[in-house]
């Protein structure tokens, strides 16, 4: 199985608090590889938080930055943590799928909810008139259809969503 996977990045994808930057640290630390927040990467690239760029500029901007900095970024041996909103960009998602293998981090919406409280103040990048579970639905289907792996985090912790990923991707 790990013979289909001649990569050398992982990239986690999912939704605000399905785990990707929790689970991406510990699969790190597990596989021996090193760890990139791409969060972080837009905060340093921007000069500012997530939620500001959201406030100050839209949510379109946040997208056009994160599309940047993910087309920039030239890792080898890494866990890549995305934002949210990475499968909104195709080239960036081809971009990454170059030197990766996409993992989608499945959890249902009321698990999102119940993670992430007051979604308002994450930065996260949706249309002002949008609900959080039409968000969901919509990139769902890009999560998916991005996805080399999708493991659900459903009933599980952490620790046994991280070795569900690593027997996934056949380690």
């Amino acid at each position: 199985m790990s013979n289909r996977i001649p990569a050398t990045n992982i990239i986690m994808t999912g939704m605000p608090g399905s785990g990707k930057s929790t689970v991406g640290v510990l699969l790190a630390k597990r596989l021996g590889l090193g760890f990139v927040d791409t969060d972080l990467l837009i905060q340093q690239h921007a000069g500012c938080t997530l939620q500001d760029i959201v406030d100050n500029q839209g949510y379109q901007a946040l997208r056009a930055v994160e599309e940047d900095v993910l087309l920039l970024l030239n890792v080898e041996q890494q866990v890549i943590s995305t934002g949210g909103s990475a499968v909104y960009s195709e080239k960036a998602m081809k971009h990454l799928k170059g030197n990766g293998v996409v993992v989608f981090l499945d959890i249902p919406l009321d698990l999102v909810i119940k993670r992430i409280g007051d979604y308002s103040l994450r930065g996260i990048s949706r249309r002002p008139d949008q609900s959080l579970e039409e968000l969901f639905e919509e990139r769902f289907e890009l999560y998916s259809r991005h996805a080399d792996i999708t493991v659900s985090g459903v009933g599980r912790d952490q620790d046994s969503v991280c070795e569900a990923v690593v027997e996934a991707l056949g380690k």
